[in-house]
C-alpha cells in the first residue's frame, strides 16, 4: 500500500523496525489478553529502540567525554598514554558489534547474549565509579591509619570496566539496535540519505548534551561520582530493553554472515594459488575460483555476494584515515583545550564542552543539505561530499598545528582541573574553534554518505554484513591513531606528542597527519569515479547478477499483478479469467 501521508523517513525506519522481528509468545504471559491497538504497539515500539540508542549512546559519550583527564590526574598517565587508552576504547566499542552479532547467530544465541550484555554493561559502567572513589579519604581501620587503593589495583579495576562496558555497547548495538534493523530496503538513495542524515543528527544531539552535562558534573560538581551518570544511563537501557524483550529483539536473516564473506576469499585466495601453481584456466574474476562449478565450496548467490562487497573495500579503506582524524577530537584537541585557558568571564569552561563546537555544525548543515537532497539530489552527490568532507578534515588538522604554534605564545597561568593545578596557556580556549568547526562540517559531510554507499551499493541480502564491515574499518582508524600517537612518542622521545606541551612540538604531528589526510583525499578522489553512478539499472550490474534475488522480484512483481487482478473494479470477470 504506498505511503500517502508523506512521513518522515527517519520515523517510518524506526516504526518499522519490528517489521522482520520474531512474534513467538514469551513464557508466562497471557496470550489471550487483551493487545494493543496495532498503531499503539508501533508507537511504543518506536519510542523504546529510541530511548535505548539514545541511552546507550549517552553511556557511550559519558565514559569518553573525560576520560583523558580522569587518566592523567586520576590514575597518573602521561598525556599519550591516555589518549591512546581512550582511542583503544573507542575502537574496541566500534568493533564489537561486529563481534558479538556474530557470536549471537552461531554460538550463543540472541536472547541469551543480550541478557549476558546488559550485566556486562551494568557490571562496566558500575566499576567505573568504584575506580573514581576517593577511598582514600574514608578508609580507616582502627588504628586510623589510611589505606587507599593502589593506583595498580585501581589501573587493573579501570581496564576490566572498559572492557565489560564496551562488550556491553557492543551487544546492545548489534543485537538490539542494530542499523540494518530498520527496514529500509524499500527506500532510494535519496530517502536513504535522508534517513542516515537525521540518524546522525540524532546521535549528535545526544552528545551536545552529554558532552555540556556530564562533562561539567565530572570536572566541577562532583568530580568523583560523575561516572554515576553512565552507569544511571546504563540502567535506563536495561529497564527499556527488559520492557520490550520480546519485541526488539530483531533477528537477520541467516543465509549470509562475515563467517561466509571471509571464507569465500579466503577459498578463492587458496584455489587461486594451487591453480597458479599447478593448473592454467583463466575465470572472470579471482573470487569465482570459490564457486562450487569452479572446484570451490561456495554457491554463486554467497560468491557473487562477496564480489560486491569487495568493490566497496577501496572506499572502505579511504575511511581509515579520516577516523584518525576524527578521533583527534577526544586525544590531541582535548589535550590542547586542556592546556589552555578555560575561564570565561569568571565561569571555567568544561574541556570536553569543546566538542559542541564540532555537534554545531553538524546540526545546524543538516537540514541544509535536506534541503539541497529534496531539490538537487544527483546521483554524484555522496561521493562529492565524502571528498569535501575528508578535504575539510585535513585542513581542520593542518589549522590544529598552526594553533599549536600560536598557543604556545602566550605566557602561561596556573588553572585548577579537578583540584589539580595544571601550567596552561594564557590563550582563551575558543581561538581552538575553527578547528572543531571543521571536522564538524567533515562529520556532516562524509558519515551519512559512506553509510548510503555501503548500504546501496550492495544486495539487500548482505546489506547488514556492509555495515559490519564499514564498522570494523571505523575500528580500525581508531587503532590506527592509537599506533600513530604511540610511534610519534617512542620515535621522537617525547617531543611529538609530549606530556608538557609546551616543551614539545605537537604541531608536527597534527602536520604529519594533515599531510597524510591530503594524500588520503587524493587517492579517494581518483577512485570516485566507481561510486558516482547510484541509477538502478548501473546499481544491479555493480552488485552483480544473482539469481534468487532476481526470483524473489519476479515473485513479488507476480504477487502484486494478481492483487492488482483481484482488486480492480476496471477488468470484467471475462477479463479476470
Amino acid at each position: 500500500m504506498p505511503d500517502a501521508d508523506g512521513r518522515d523517513v527517519l520515523q517510518k525506519g524506526v516504526l518499522n523496525h519490528t517489521a522482520g522481528q520474531e512474534q513467538r509468545p514469551l513464557p508466562g504471559r497471557n496470550n489471550h489478553a487483551e493487545k494493543p491497538s496495532q498503531p499503539e504497539k508501533k508507537l511504543q515500539e518506536a519510542i523504546c529502540v529510541l530511548l535505548v540508542e539514545l541511552c546507550e549512546r549517552f553511556t557511550f559519550f559519558g565514559i569518553v567525554c573525560n576520560m583523558i583527564l580522569f587518566c592523567t590526574v586520576k590514575l597518573g598517565y602521561r598525556n599519550y598514554q591516555a589518549a591512546i587508552v581512550n582511542m583503544c576504547f573507542v575502537g574496541t566499542s566500534t568493533l564489537t558489534p561486529v563481534l558479538l552479532g556474530w557470536v549471537a547467530e552461531c554460538l550463543v544465541g540472541r536472547i541469551k547474549l543480550v541478557c549476558i550484555c546488559m550485566v556486562l554493561h551494568l557490571l562496566g559502567t558500575a566499576l567505573l565509579p568504584v575506580v573514581s572513589f576517593p577511598f582514600e579519604d574514608i578508609y580507616i581501620d582502627r588504628r586510623h591509619i589510611l589505606h587507599p587503593v593502589t593506583k595498580r589495583e585501581q589501573k587493573i579495576v579501570f581496564y576490566f570496566a572498559l572492557l565489560t562496558a564496551s562488550l556491553g555497547i557492543g551487544g546492545i548495538r548489534a543485537i538490539v539496535c542494530p542499523l540494518s534493523a530498520y527496514n529500509l530496503e524499500d527506500c532510494g538513495p535519496k530517502e536513504l540519505l535522508s534517513f542516515f542524515n537525521w540518524f546522525y543528527w540524532l546521535v549528535n544531539l545526544n552528545s551536545a548534551v552529554v558532552f555540556v552535562s556530564i562533562s561539567y558534573i565530572q570536572q566541577s560538581v562532583a568530580r568523583n561520582l560523575g561516572f554515576l551518570l553512565p552507569f544511571v544511563s546504563g540502567l535506563m537501557a536495561v529497564i527499556t530493553i527488559h520492557m520490550v524483550r520480546g519485541d526488539m529483539i530483531y533477528k537477520p536473516k541467516k543465509d549470509s554472515s562475515l563467517l561466509i564473506t571471509f571464507g569465500v576469499i579466503s577459498s578463492a585466495l587458496k584455489t587461486c594459488c594451487v591453480r597458479y601453481r599447478y593448473f592454467h584456466g583463466a575465470v572472470p574474476n579471482w573470487l569465482d575460483h570459490a564457486k562450487e562449478n569452479y572446484g570451490g565450496q561456495y554457491s554463486e548467490i554467497q560468491v557473487e555476494s562477496t564480489k560486491s562487497l569487495t568493490r566497496l573495500f577501496p572506499l572502505f579503506a579511504f575511511q581509515i584515515l579520516y577516523r584518525t582524524c576524527i578521533m583527534q577530537i577526544p586525544s590531541g584537541y582535548y589535550l590542547q583545550t586542556m592546556n589552555s585557558n578555560l575561564h570565561f568571564s569568571g565561569f571555567a569552561l568544561p574541556v570536553a564542552a569543546m566538542n559542541v563546537i564540532s555537534i554545531v555544525p553538524l546540526l545546524i548543515l543538516v537540514p541544509i543539505l535536506e534541503c539541497i537532497n529534496l531539490y538537487l539530489f544527483g546521483s554524484k552527490e555522496p561521493t562529492i561530499y565524502i571528498v569535501v568532507g575528508q578535504l575539510s578534515a585535513a585542513l581542520s588538522v593542518m589549522v590544529a598545528g598552526f594553533s599549536e604554534i600560536h598557543r604556545k605564545h602566550f605566557p602561561q597561568v596556573e588553572q585548577t582541573l579537578s583540584e589539580e593545578v595544571l601550567l596552561v596557556s594564557s590563550m582563551p580556549c575558543f581561538h581552538l574553534a575553527p578547528q572543531y568547526i571543521l571536522l564538524g562540517v567533515a562529520e556532516a559531510l562524509v558519515t551519512p554518505s559512506c553509510a548510503l554507499l555501503s548500504f546501496w551499493l550492495v544486495p539487500e541480502r548482505v546489506r547488514g554484513i556492509s555495515m559490519h564491515f564499514l564498522a570494523l574499518f571505523n575500528g580500525a582508524g581508531c587503532f590506527v591513531g592509537a599506533f600513530f600517537v604511540h610511534t610519534a612518542h617512542a620515535g621522537t622521545q617525547g617531543n611529538w606528542f609530549p606530556h608538557l606541551l609546551h616543551e614539545g612540538k605537537l604541531e608536527r604531528f597534527f602536520f604529519f597527519l594533515a599531510s597524510l589526510m591530503m594524500v588520503n583525499t587524493l587517492g579517494f578522489w581518483t577512485i570516485a569515479h566507481r561510486y558516482n553512478n547510484l541509477h538502478p539499472d548501473y546499481i544491479n550490474e555493480f552488485r552483480g547478477s544473482l539469481p534468487g534475488e532476481k526470483l524473489l522480484k519476479h515473485e513479488k512483481a507476480i504477487k502484486c499483478y494478481d492483487s492488482v487482478l483481484q482488486s480492480s473494479p476496471v477488468l470484467s470477470p471475462m477479463e479476470k479469467t
